[in-house]
């Protein structure tokens, strides 16, 4: 399998140099040169699978430079700290509506999916290679932590995490800040995600090394994210009765990587009827699908930090598919965006992308009304992007027959102050019980390229 680029100037990837590479160097991001399909009876047979077998299945099908035995342990090992043997438990909270839990991971987000397997893939090929590296990336709450927690115990890498100072959750920021491991840094920018994020983007695109170090990206920019996401798609469907029936998706939506995972899903065969983009008040994604206003608005700090972003770095990879892979496309249009802050997509790469996402914006006030009812109708509490999710579901949802399976990105006690804020007690895990008495690390410094590396220089 080749790895290719949306702009279509940078070199042609293997799996593994995609890995290390993250952005490409003509500024587009990797995706597979071809995407694999799933037969019928590929998707029947994992039925019978444990989810490690099934992301095995699924995985494979994009990696050629792993041997199958050794991959088999990277998969299985990056699944040990995940508090339920289903890895992905599906609740049914109505008639054809199913809650996905994404949140059973070592940090109780969705992100500890992708990134436990990706510190143990990065640390193979670091192993293999005889390399030291540097990890880089910008968080809008849980990539941070997530990441943290599967790259701290490798031995031949540093962690630089960005995140936006006082735009994050407590709990969020203190899963990051409240880690005593010498190997990892917290940088708290003085500025929104977009800020940190395109910090961690120049860096890239300047191909910086720390000191000779190779320096890889963890945030979904990083082909190996999206890959591991694709496997809840398939194994959920599979559990309502995929490929038999239909199937349509909500997603709470920032940057995009874990609905264009859903995409690819139903690229390879999974019958996706909808997949549903449920945004904040920064609804740059709903605004494009329903409007074609393809434009930067202020950014709104909102009850939803997660997703407190502008531009959705990932949208780019959904584009390049619905050009038909038309780089010279691609890159025009991101020339104008960048140029002017505001593009238009063409009529019918767009009435393409209608033909399967649906999308809506929710508020503030709404948010809190969902968790409310949420919770009241079902007695389950959820976090305030799920409820984004769950509002969406029930806004979008034009088949009412077809199983809507809807993505719980967060447990709610990443977020217990907004449950609190809802009228709801929530018990809070020891584990973020302990958090809350830790000693927290890090420093804070200006949405600046050249402080932010003069820093990393002067700790490595």
């Amino acid at each position: 399998m080749r790895y290719i680029s949306t702009r279509g100037e940078a070199p042609i990837l293997s799996f593994e140099e995609t890995v290390m590479s993250g952005l490409a160097l003509d500024g587009g991001l990797y995706v597979p040169e071809k995407i694999p399909k799933f037969t019928h009876r590929d998707l029947i047979e994992l039925n019978n699978c444990s989810y490690a077998e099934s992301a095995f299945r699924i995985m494979r099908l994009f990696i050629d430079d792993i041997d199958d035995k050794t991959l088999k342990i990277l998969i299985k090992k990056s699944y040990t700290r995940f508090k339920s043997d289903a890895i992905v438990p599906l609740k049914q909270i109505g008639k054809n509506n199913f809650l996905l839990e994404l949140f059973n991971g070592p940090t109780l987000a969705f992100k500890d999916i992708a990134l436990q397997f990706m510190g143990y893939l990065i640390d193979y090929f670091l192993t293999k290679r005889d390399e030291k590296a540097v990890v880089m990336g910008a968080t809008s709450g849980d990539t941070g932590s997530a990441a943290i927690s599967g790259f701290c115990y490798c031995n031949n890498l540093e962690i630089f995490i960005l995140h936006p100072d006082k735009m994050i959750s407590e709990i969020q920021r203190r899963q990051m800040t409240t880690v005593k491991k010498d190997n990892v840094h917290n940088i708290a920018i003085k500025g929104n995600f977009d800020d940190a994020q395109a910090i961690v983007k120049e860096s890239f695109k300047k191909n910086c090394f720390i000191k000779g170090r190779r320096l890889i990206a963890i945030n979904s920019i990083n082909w190996a994210r999206i890959l591991a996401q694709i496997v809840y798609y398939i194994v959920s469907a599979i559990s309502v009765g995929a490929p038999y029936r239909e199937i349509s998706f909500t997603v709470p939506t920032g940057n995009f990587g874990n609905i264009f995972a859903g995409y690819l899903a139903s690229k390879m065969g999974l019958p996706i009827k909808q997949l549903v983009i449920a945004t904040n008040s920064n609804n740059i994604l709903h605004r494009i699908i329903e409007y074609n206003d393809f434009s930067i608005n202020n950014l709104v700090n909102t009850i939803a930090p997660a997703m407190d972003i502008v531009v959705s770095s990932n949208f780019e990879r959904l584009l390049f598919y619905a050009y038909k892979k038309n780089s010279n496309a691609i890159k025009a249009l991101f020339n104008k965006f960048n140029k002017k802050n505001s593009t238009i997509i063409d009529e019918k790469p767009l009435s393409k992308l209608r033909n399967i996402f649906y999308s809506t914006s929710v508020n503030d006030k709404m948010i809190l009304s969902v968790i409310r009812k949420i919770y009241k109708r079902n007695g389950v509490i959820v976090d305030p992007h799920t409820a984004i999710g769950l509002i969406a579901a029930e806004r979008c949802n034009t088949y009412p027959g077809i199983p809507m399976i809807s993505l719980a990105t967060a447990h709610p006690a990443k977020f217990y102050e907004t449950v609190l804020k809802a009228g709801i007690e929530i018990y809070l895990p020891s584990s973020i019980k302990e958090l809350l008495k830790k000693e927290e690390r890090y420093c804070i410094l200006p949405a600046n390229l050249k402080k932010v590396h003069n820093y990393m220089f002067s700790v490595l």
